[in-house]
């Protein structure tokens, strides 16, 4: 399913099938969930995407072939996991650093390089993950991207005992199933007037859920936020203890709108998250299936990638979208 021009529905299209180059894999691809990043791409919202682009970023396959010097940890038939950094330069001053994600020269699945929703794709053998095994195809396949940005974003809160959530949708679902596991009290913000949101939040272990336009019963010592709207940032940090943090944890957001000092004064801190580190990635995956994390997904076809992205778009999807691929 190609993207020819943003704000344009995907076209099926017959591509020759992929090669693998020096240290890449061939993988014959069996699911790819669909994500909000794959939204703004379509819709225009990131710049400069690789055009014609095959997207999708959360990609579970099977290695058919191995390119020459490709990692040594793969073999032909294992089940492999391809996530949105498809590749860094490994020079930079970040990827000395430890922080690969912020790379000068990085490139992304799905946006500069091609993705998953496609039969086959090549991806750099040092960025590809093992999974775990208690996970099928379609389960496993939202860990890739809603599970590792959340699952970063988590990090960034450090040891904080009350954490709030702002957006209970793909990511902060699967991040809450950690936060409670790990004995954090979880604060749950959603649309106001969102009442099954907020009873679902509830249900999950949360100690409280309500609206964003509401303060929680107790101070924050740290807020991630996982919608895609600048407004929050000053409602989050008003609900915010003193020395808290609030994470935002998009790629895209609206403006975020002027706040008085006093909202950030006692040091509380804003960051952002961008990417993912192999890091995140090899921690997620030891870890989601002591749990378990329980992942949420609708199925569609390749052909009905359109529709997929359609549902997410108009909020009518009741879990993670996945497209499944049979050829």
């Amino acid at each position: 399913m190609v993207l020819d021009k943003s704000a344009q529905p995907l076209q099926l299209r017959d591509v020759p099938k992929p090669r693998p180059g020096r240290g890449e894999l061939l993988v014959r691809i069996n699911a790819c969930a669909v994500c909000r990043t794959d939204l703004h791409v379509v819709d225009g919202e990131l710049p400069n995407p690789k055009l014609p682009l095959i997207l999708g970023h959360q990609i579970v396959g099977r290695v058919e072939e191995i390119g020459q010097e490709a990692n040594s940890k793969f073999q032909i038939g294992d089940r492999v996991g391809i996530p949105w950094l498809g590749w860094t330069d490994g020079e930079c001053a970040y990827c000395r650093s430890g922080r690969e994600n912020l790379c000068d020269h990085a490139r992304f699945t799905g946006y500069t390089i091609d993705g998953g929703y496609a039969e086959y794709t090549v991806a750099d053998a040092r960025f590809c993950f093992h999974l775990p095994d208690r996970y099928n195809d379609v389960e496993v396949a939202p860990l890739l991207c809603a599970g590792l940005i959340g699952y970063r974003c988590y990090r960034k809160t450090g040891d904080a005992r009350r954490l709030g959530m702002y957006g209970f949708g793909n990511a902060a679902h699967l991040i809450a199933q950690i936060a409670l596991y790990q004995a954090r009290d979880l604060f749950i913000f959603t649309r106001p007037g969102d009442n099954a949101t907020q009873q679902a939040a509830k249900k999950l272990g949360a100690a409280w859920a309500g609206g964003s336009d509401e303060m929680p019963s107790e101070k924050l010592d740290a807020a991630i936020i996982f919608a895609s709207v600048g407004a929050l940032v000053p409602a989050a940090l008003h609900a915010l203890a003193k020395g808290g943090i609030v994470v935002c944890g998009g790629i895209h957001m609206s403006d975020i709108p002027s706040f008085p000092y006093a909202a950030l004064w006692e040091e509380r801190i804003i960051t952002s998250v961008a990417n993912l580190t192999r890091r995140d990635g090899e921690e997620l995956f030891a870890l989601a299936p002591r749990i378990p994390v329980q992942t949420k997904t609708e199925t569609f076809a390749l052909e009905e990638a359109n529709t997929a992205l359609n549902r997410f778009r108009a909020g009518e999807l009741k879990g993670t979208a996945v497209l499944t691929i049979t050829g």
